[in-house]
């Protein structure tokens, strides 16, 4: 397969641009799609060439799919990335995308449409000796029969959509008497959200850690897993705060996660970066989830404890490299905590605060990344995801990187909208996360919003830091100076078109 000399990405944000900054690192030209709402984003500068997709609406812009390619012929360009959201497990349009004699960025289609389906995933998976949640192997639709499915497992029970994502089509029934209304819910969900109503039943694990484990596979059948991420602190079923490597996570258990994620990808014979996940109960028993055939948001823990470029490996796995590098090459270097800074009101059930960045500075020094795609005075649109940015920190200890990461949130400076980054702040400094004794249910049990009221002056907050930093140090078992200082980027697109 030829190298990649121009690279478009069919996505928006802080994820096009960081795709874009690794293209340009390999000497690859980039050019950048947009809609009206994203005409003067960072990610259109960045790049050498922009063509303007439509209106601001997704269906009308970003998933356009067959424009997209049109624009790849008439610019010449070799390959597309769909980074995540929006085409990535878009089987089709990967499917186009190889028929235009464009390299996808990505996995196969059939890859992409064995394990964008939760019980295909599971099928294809059964033929290794991988653990599997207790539950039914197809859809069911007939009620009683899924009646005493759900009694031969066990309440409580989960329904949930094949096609789902997201919380969508999800249901946890605690008995029988609720499972025909949760059922009959959960179809019509799946439906409205996803255009199949199919649904499986799944054995509800009661305290639930959300644990995924990183993997690369190539064009030769090399795979290897890049350990695991911790990501049990979310709300609404979506991920808020992940970690790398995680509290309970021993070396034992990481090999045999790290081996039962390799035999997925085998099972489905995959070719670049992916993510199997992994639910793992209160005896840290852990059972396969699904898989996630594309680029994670949480990516960047595991490109900062392990030094490699997960998009620069995507990209060559494209190009028909193989991996340079095996399974006993990678090692574990420090602790790495992302945060995701939403344009929420955490205060108001998490619902999105879509207005102007009047203030927007991020915070930088040792150890501080920030992936984001917007500058101070920007308008967020209310069209898509209300991300702002993810805060990664990284240090030699899971003290140390906690302590950053309330460094770094308290040096964010963000004015105009309400963001996600106090509730982040309390969640890291809670006993619960400090211990590493947390779940999935992290929010019900332990957040209210009133927490966040705090009527404190400034000095009183740079006491109450300096006193949780305080509590961290004294937990630290070793020092480390991590000096990637953060560098500010420059660059301006050559031309624009549309």
């Amino acid at each position: 397969m030829p190298k990649i000399k121009k690279l478009l990405v069919a996505n928006r944000g802080e994820i096009s641009l960081r795709i874009m900054r690794s293209a340009k690192e390999m000497g690859i030209q980039t050019v950048a799609v947009y809609s009206e709402a994203d005409r003067l984003s960072p990610h259109v500068l960045f790049a050498d060439e922009a063509v303007c997709l439509g209106p601001p609406p997704s269906s009308e812009s970003y998933l356009l799919g067959e424009k997209i390619i049109e624009e790849c012929k008439r610019l010449e360009v070799d390959a597309i990335h769909p980074g995540y959201g929006f085409l990535s497990e878009n089987a089709d349009f990967a499917r186009k995308v190889v028929e235009n004699d464009l390299i996808f960025v990505g996995p196969s289609p059939e890859a992409i449409e064995v394990m964008g389906s939760k019980l295909a995933a599971k099928q294809a998976v059964s033929k290794y000796d991988i653990p599997l949640v207790p539950g039914t192997e197809e859809a069911i639709t007939d009620i009683e029969l899924a009646k005493g499915k759900a009694l031969e497992i066990g309440y409580p029970i989960l329904i949930k959509a094949s096609a789902g994502g997201g919380g969508k089509g999800m249901r946890v029934v605690e008995s029988e008497t609720d499972f025909e209304d949760q059922m009959n819910r959960a179809v019509s969900e799946a439906t409205s959200s996803f255009g199949d109503g199919s649904v499986f039943i799944e054995k509800f694990i009661t305290s639930p850690r959300h644990i995924e484990i990183q993997i690369l596979g190539d064009s030769k059948g090399n795979i290897v897993h890049l350990f695991e991420r911790e990501c049990s602190i979310q709300r609404r079923h979506q991920k808020v705060i992940e970690e790398a490597p995680s509290a309970v996570v021993t070396p034992d258990m990481r090999n045999a996660m790290g081996e039962a994620a390799k035999k997925v990808a085998l099972a489905c014979n995959y070719q670049g970066a992916g993510t199997v996940e992994f639910i793992v109960d209160e005896k840290l028993n852990f059972y396969f989830l699904e898989m996630n055939t594309r680029l994670q948001v949480e990516h960047p823990v595991t490109e900062m404890i392990t030094g490699k470029d997960l998009v620069k490996e995507q990209i060559l796995i494209a190009e028909g490299k193989e991996l340079s590098f095996l399974q006993e090459d990678l090692q574990i270097n420090g602790h790495a905590v992302e945060v995701r800074v939403y344009a929420e009101d955490p205060q108001n059930n998490f619902l999105p605060d879509i207005g102007n960045l009047q203030t927007y500075q991020r915070p930088n020094g040792p150890g501080i990344r920030v992936d984001d795609g917007f500058e101070e005075g920007m308008q967020i649109p209310i069209y898509y995801d209300p991300m702002i940015s993810k805060l990664i920190t990284h240090a030699g200890t899971r003290e140390e990187a906690i302590a950053r990461m309330v460094r770094a949130i308290d040096g964010y400076q963000i004015t105009g909208i309400k963001t996600t980054l106090d509730f982040c702040r309390f969640a890291i400094l809670h006993e619960a996360f400090t211990s590493g004794n947390f779940d999935t249910k992290f929010v019900e049990k332990y957040f209210k919003p009133e927490f966040l009221n705090t009527d404190f002056t400034e000095e009183e907050k740079a006491v109450l830091t300096a006193i949780s930093v305080g509590f961290l140090e004294k937990k630290k078992s070793n020092v480390a100076t991590t000096v990637s200082n953060q560098k500010k980027e420059s660059g301006w697109k050559k031309r624009l078109h549309g």
